[in-house]
């Protein structure tokens, strides 16, 4: 009996977002497509941002961190899915769930906190742009950035282990594509409320935290450009923020809309799609956010270009 103190069931058994034959191959190849797409992109921003010396400031520190993170982030999860996919059993050991779960839970956090970092940049840059290279120091970012490690394995640690101490007794199959904290909560035969309590307080603290520090820091960012004589200048100052905040509005907006509502009102079948929004297509589409949007990223990706091309055509 004691044994099965923690747990009755070995494995799980992840359903994927569709369980429709049919749809298995189309599904296969649109998340290879989209995985490819993210880990090939965000590999060359993290090249480009080491390789180009104009491209060392604290902004590219953290944006490279960010690259990183969404590697990072999308390969917890959609490896697995896609081998799950084409698997007759479809199984994740109770281990590797709960291993799937602390790594997802991590890299989130650290995007989430990294997101903030990059906001505080901005505000730098902005209203303080004469101190930036005395307050944004070399020494400042990688203690900022070693921060953020830090703060989301202690994220990932609470919730881990409050998901370790359920009980899933019959019930083993995940109506979802990865080890979500919710779906498994869903099939757990024992109270869930202390880890939806910790969800909606220490969570909420989490990323609403970052969330309003990133708010607080366009407001003052606002105040100072509203002040800027020219239309110009304005534009100007406001064009360095928007690729950080849209990447703002689409991974928080999604975030949100998952995990900061009650249990009893959650559906996986819903929140499948969602998910598959911030866990896939955001880290997706974030180098095209960042490159398309950033000069200096763009011309050291066409020097890049240029020197591999050179040896084939000499």
């Amino acid at each position: 009996m004691e044994n099965t103190s923690w747990t009755s069931v070995s494995h799980f058994v992840l359903l994927g977002i569709s369980t429709c034959p049919e749809e298995q191959i189309p599904l296969f190849l649109l998340f290879l497509l989209m995985y490819t797409i993210n880990i090939s992109g965000n590999f060359v921003i993290i090249t480009l941002i080491i390789s180009a010396p104009h491209l060392r400031s604290p902004m590219y520190i953290f944006l490279s961190n960010l690259a990183l993170a969404d590697i990072c982030f999308t390969s917890t999860t959609v490896p697995k899915m896609l081998q799950n996919i084409f698997s007759p059993t479809k199984a994740i050991s109770y281990i590797g769930c709960l291993a799937q779960t602390y790594f997802f839970i991590c890299f989130a956090a650290m995007e989430n906190f990294i997101l903030a970092m990059m906001a505080y940049d901005r505000y730098i840059a902005i209203c303080h742009p004469f101190r930036y290279p005395m307050i944004l120091t070399r020494i400042l970012c990688v203690q900022m950035v070693a921060m953020c490690h830090v703060f989301s394995n202690l994220h990932a640690l609470l919730h881990t282990f409050l998901m370790g101490r359920l009980i899933f007794c019959a019930d083993n199959k995940i109506p979802h594509f990865f080890c979500d904290l919710y779906p498994l909560m869903k099939i757990s035969c024992t109270s869930t409320h202390l880890n939806t309590l910790m969800i909606h307080t220490e969570g909420v603290i989490v990323i609403s935290g970052a969330l309003a520090f990133i708010m607080a820091s366009y407001a003052c960012i606002i105040s100072v450009v509203l002040q800027i004589p020219s239309a110009k200048g304005k534009w100007r100052a406001f064009s360095t923020c928007g690729s950080h905040l849209t990447v703002v509005a689409i991974f928080y907006g999604t975030l949100t809309w998952v995990y900061f509502r009650p249990l009893s009102s959650y559906s996986v079948i819903k929140s499948r799609t969602v998910t598959a929004m911030y866990t896939v297509v955001t880290p997706m589409l974030n180098p095209f956010i960042y490159s398309l949007r950033n000069r200096d990223v763009k011309l050291a990706f066409k020097k890049w270009i240029s020197r591999i091309e050179t040896p084939f055509f000499r």
